[in-house]
């Protein structure tokens, strides 16, 4: 039996949709009713309206613009982000170096200001006394006196 047609005694009509001789030309489509959207009507595809044809999309881009933007702001704000810590690490630096050089200057002025004391101090000797008199008058007149 294999290999040969099989060819059928009876016709039995196939159970619910029957097939016409035109199905294949003008198929049977289900659309939905418009009284009940949960029931469906069986009409054949040529009593449709047909619908207006859809233009042709535009090529979309490879990466949305907008994410492309969102990405590139958030990467500006990190590299701006840290160019101002560079910055603020920078007059950190800055303010420690003068407060450094300051601390100096202060110290050698304190040398210099002990050094200056120390002989009258130390050795017994008496500094030299200066007197000024300062004579201030009516608008704004002065005369010092050394």
């Amino acid at each position: 039996m294999s290999g040969q047609p099989v060819t059928p005694t009876r016709v039995f009509p196939a159970a619910g949709h029957v097939p016409y001789v035109d199905d294949v030309n003008d198929p049977i489509v289900h659309v939905p009713d418009p009284y009940n959207p949960n029931l469906f009507i069986s009409v054949r595809r040529s009593s449709l309206m047909p619908t207006a044809p859809t233009p042709p999309r535009e090529p979309q881009p490879l990466i949305d613009p907008l994410a492309a933007r969102m990405l590139g702001g958030g990467v500006g704000a990190g590299a701006a982000g840290w160019g101002a810590g560079q910055l603020l690490i920078g007059a950190s630096q800055l303010v420690s170096a003068v407060a450094g050089a300051g601390s100096a200057v202060f110290a050698i002025a304190l040398l210099l200001l002990v050094a200056k004391l120390a002989p009258s101090i130390g050795s017994g000797k008496q500094g030299k006394t200066v007197n000024i008199t300062n004579h201030n008058r009516l608008w704004g007149r002065s005369s010092t006196r050394a």
